[in-house]
This record gives C-alpha cells, sequence and structure tokens, in this order.
C-alpha cells in the first residue's frame, strides 16, 4: 500500500512539473485550446485570464499603447495550427520592423472586424489596418451574425428568422469522455503535447490519409503529386455552398461584407490612418490547376464547385473594392508560387495554412506595406 501511495505521489509530481516547466518554456497560446464565453456582439470571447493570451483575450504577448499595424480577420490571421511567432502578423512584424498588433480569432467575420476596429484597434494610433478577409466563409460569417445577433439588426435588409449564430458549437453530439478531453485540452500542456503532438498527430493523420485516399470518407478527398510534394486533403462540400451566389443568404453576406469594409475605411481615413484588404484564399483555389487535371478525384464535382465560385464571388469583391477606392492586396498568386513547399497543415481534418503558407501570406503582405513606405 506504501509503495502504491509514493508511486502515484511520484507520477502526480512528476505531471505536475512536467506541466509546469511545459508552461515555463512554451506559450500556452500555442497548444492549449482557449476558454471561451458568450458574446451579444461579437458571438463569443475568449474568457478573461486565459493562459497565453493578453488582457484584451487575443494571443499576443500584450496590449501595447501603440501599434504601428493592426491585423484583423479570423483563425487565418490567428494562425490556427501554427505558434503565436508563426502566424502571418507576426511574419510581418519581423521583415517590416514595425509593431504588430493580433486582433484575429477563430469563427470572426465581417461584422467582429468592424466592432474590434471601432472600439479597440483605432485605440492603438495605427498607422496601417489589415484586414484578412478569408474566402472560404466571411460572407457567411457575415449574414449569420447579422441575422444571429440583436445587436447586428440595424444591418438587416431582408426576413430572415430563427437564424443560429452560433458556429461555435460542436458539430456532432458529445460522446463520452468528452467532457474530460475538453477540460484537458484548455488546461494540460502535457495532455496537448503527447496526444496533439507530431508523434501521435503523424501516425493518426497516416491511417487518416489512407482511408481519404481510398475514398471511404464522404466528407474529405486527397490530391498527391509526389514530385511536386503535393500531398493535401480537401473538404469541399460546405465551402462550396458557402461561396454560392445562387445562394439568397449567400448574397446577403456578400452585401453586408461591402457595407463593413467601406465603414472600415471610413473610419480608417477619419482616424488618418490606412485600410488594407488581405484577399486569403480557399485551399481549393490555391491548387486548382492540380485539382482541375484530375478529374478521377473523389468529390471532384464539389471541388470544381469551390473553384468556380470562388471565382464568381471574388471577381464581384475586387469590382467593389475597386470602385469603392479600398485597397487590397490577393495572396493567391503568391501561394500558387510556392505551391510546393506544403503550405498547409498535414492532417485531412483542419484546412488552414501551416506556419509556411502564413510565411507566404505574411511576405506578401510585408512587401505591400515596405514598398508603401
Amino acid at each position: 500500500m506504501v509503495k502504491s501511495a509514493a508511486l502515484v505521489l511520484s507520477l502526480a509530481l512528476s505531471i505536475l512539473l512536467s506541466e509546469l516547466l511545459a508552461r515555463l518554456l512554451l506559450n500556452p497560446a500555442d497548444f492549449l485550446s482557449a476558454g471561451v464565453e458568450r458574446d451579444s456582439v461579437l458571438g463569443i470571447a475568449v474568457a478573461p485570464n486565459t493562459s497565453g493570451f493578453d488582457d484584451w483575450g487575443f494571443r499576443n504577448k500584450k496590449v501595447p499603447s501603440v501599434a504601428e499595424v493592426v491585423a484583423i480577420g479570423d483563425s487565418h490571421t490567428y494562425g490556427n495550427t501554427a505558434a503565436m511567432e508563426e502566424a502571418w502578423p507576426a511574419v510581418v512584424a519581423r521583415q517590416t520592423g514595425l509593431n504588430v498588433y493580433n486582433l484575429g480569432l477563430g469563427g470572426y467575420g465581417p461584422n467582429q472586424y468592424y466592432h474590434l476596429l471601432t472600439t479597440k484597434g483605432v485605440t492603438l494610433h495605427p498607422r496601417w489596418v489589415v484586414c484578412g478577409l478569408y474566402m472560404g466563409d466571411d460572407f457567411e460569417n457575415a449574414f449569420l451574425m447579422t441575422y444571429g445577433l440583436e445587436h447586428w439588426s440595424y444591418l438587416r435588409q431582408g426576413r430572415w428568422e430563427n437564424v443560429d449564430a452560433n458556429i461555435w458549437g460542436p458539430p456532432e453530439p458529445p460522446v463520452w469522455g468528452s467532457a474530460l478531453r475538453n477540460w484537458l485540452s484548455e488546461h494540460s500542456m502535457v495532455y496537448r503535447l503527447i496526444l496533439h503532438g507530431p508523434l501521435f498527430a503523424t501516425v493518426k493523420e497516416v491511417v487518416r490519409f489512407k482511408e481519404v485516399t481510398e475514398n471511404s470518407d464522404p466528407y474529405t478527398t486527397a490530391l498527391i503529386v509526389e514530385e511536386q510534394n503535393i500531398r493535401e486533403a480537401f473538404r469541399p462540400i460546405g465551402i462550396a455552398e458557402r461561396l454560392d451566389e445562387r445562394s439568397d443568404p449567400v448574397r446577403e453576406g456578400m452585401r453586408i461584407t461591402f457595407y463593413l469594409l467601406k465603414e472600415m475605411d471610413r473610419v480608417c481615413k477619419l482616424e488618418g490612418c490606412r485600410f488594407l484588404v488581405v484577399i486569403i484564399p480557399t485551399k481549393e483555389t490555391v491548387f486548382s490547376e492540380y485539382l482541375e487535371k484530375n478529374p478521377q478525384l473523389h468529390l471532384h464535382d464539389a471541388l470544381m464547385r469551390v473553384i468556380a465560385n470562388e471565382r464568381s464571388v471574388k471577381g464581384s469583391l475586387i469590382d467593389f473594392l475597386a470602385s469603392a477606392g479600398i485597397t487590397y492586396l490577393d495572396t493567391l498568386p503568391m501561394l500558387k508560387q510556392a505551391i510546393g513547399e506544403r503550405l498547409y497543415a498535414q492532417t485531412t481534418r483542419d484546412m488552414h495554412p501551416s506556419k509556411n503558407g502564413y510565411r507566404v501570406i505574411g511576405e506578401a503582405v510585408s512587401q505591400y506595406i515596405n514598398s508603401a513606405k
């Protein structure tokens, strides 16, 4: 009994010391799932005092008194699948020498971008406000926030009712043990490093990629071109729907987005700073040339719908930006040029860029800012 108790105590102390060491050496925000709370304006916000986040609830070391560049966006600006220092706003900071503050968070869209600019961004007196507009879901987000949260009702022009703005809810019913796993994901660095670390993740994804290449996943497909160093998974069905201009909610989301971008540009002009819209494409469009040449791929019709729909929607977006005199940067050409550099997370579930993809986006933004100095 004494030996068993000593063993348990020793194991507990080892885990505790490992946890403390991991928190000292690593940024918890790069590994732990963020605790969130409901917000009547933003939908959700990071819970106060969440480890690794600043006083405003964003993934920065601290809230500065002044930031020369304020980056606003969703998970593609936050830097999902990458460390804080690998997200594209951090790349911009290193390559321009400017102080950059990142106001990006997963699930946010044009409504949140506008709100964060007017309530937080302008208080940092930036020279630049850079808005990362992700083509894959920002129009849908604008529709859902506007018709799902009462705060945004003044933007409504349609008559949609019972719209659910909670895009952060779990996609599937909870299974046994999920509550414990979720708690550990939010609070234990050791748990995250072991269960979601590179070794276990690599083994897990080898199995998943095998399933995907065998066409056994109804929602996921894969493109493998070994000679071009391409091994990528795609989940195109939902994205195709979110970019379909034949859909009334999509068109309404585009209208709302365009209005809010124009308002953000107006606010920036009043504050004496420059506004730049950075267009971030979907993964499918980045690999469009390869996908179009492989009609035998599983879910090929859905892939083609994403590509066609995005081209149409982006054309409308660029026409609007040009007519409104809003400066924009399309990162698609730069991403296509770097296509063999494993630009996206090597997983069949998460379609976000890898640190390489964020680096390319950051380099594109940096070149634009440096050329405009």
